[in-house]
């Protein structure tokens, strides 16, 4: 990881939390369930069905997404970086939503979601070439679509050099986190890094799926915000919002 890194391959990923108030159905649920619980046994993934379920409905409430969508775009504005932001939501159904509310804040990038069967939720189906011409919009510098709305499309196998920070509001764990916040971590011209938003609470899981590694990844992996501080007066590459909790540098999974 560090190695990649001193290689210029690849650009140090820093995670940010920044949890959105939580206040304690979805028909489509089934499909995004199985998903997280790939594995289990059929009486785990019972039980744990109805807890994503309840999950589902709380994350998506309207109150907390508008909050959500609003905070978004004012971190990803207040950055200034050139380049783009993927925001990954829990269902279908929540990511449709979130697309109808970044379009009513006046300063939002342009965005689009990008899911399978959106006719479901009102929109218009979208065809294959359709979806790769967002795709190539989006890895386009010079495009003015900024934002993608995703639930778990483009979360392995999509290299966009120009994208630095996720937007992450979907429960994920073990090979399947480590790969999606990998997106983030390609070298584009002044890029200083990636970033990774927590608005649902995955610092736990990342620190369980570096376990695997050995001791000096997970060291290099991990840094307190005040290290990172230091760091970045030291190497003049990142800079630190006041907003941050906790730092975790990651590498290329």
């Amino acid at each position: 990881m560090r190695q990649s890194r001193e290689d210029g391959n690849t650009v140090p990923i820093y995670y940010e939390g920044r949890l959105a108030k939580v206040s304690l159905a979805n028909e489509f649920i089934d499909e995004e369930f199985e998903d997280v619980t790939e594995g289990e046994e059929d009486t785990i993934r019972e039980r744990l069905k109805n807890r994503w379920a309840r999950l589902e409905a709380v994350v998506g409430t309207e109150s907390r997404l508008k909050q959500s969508a609003q905070d978004i775009v004012e971190h990803f504005n207040k950055r200034e970086i050139e380049g783009k932001a993927i925001i990954v939501s829990m269902s279908r159904r929540i990511a449709v939503k979130m697309y109808e509310l970044m379009k009513q804040i006046p300063n939002a990038p342009k965005t689009a979601v990008v899911i399978t069967k959106p006719e479901d939720f009102g929109l218009p189906r979208m065809t294959k070439q359709e979806q790769e011409d967002i795709k190539a919009r989006f890895k386009d510098p010079n495009d003015p679509l900024k934002f993608v709305i995703i639930r778990d499309m483009w979360l392995t196998g999509f290299d966009a050099p120009c994208l630095h920070t996720m937007y992450v509001d979907k429960p994920m764990r073990d090979h399947t986190l480590m790969q999606a916040i990998a997106r983030v971590n390609r070298v584009f011209k002044n890029k200083p890094g990636g970033l990774i938003v927590d608005y649902i609470g995955i610092a736990d899981d990342l620190k369980k799926s570096l376990r695997v590694y050995s001791d000096e990844v997970r060291n290099d992996s991990m840094i307190s915000i005040d290290d990172a501080i230091r760091s970045c007066k030291r190497n003049m590459i990142l800079f630190v919002h006041s907003f941050m909790e906790l730092i975790i540098r990651i590498g290329e999974v």
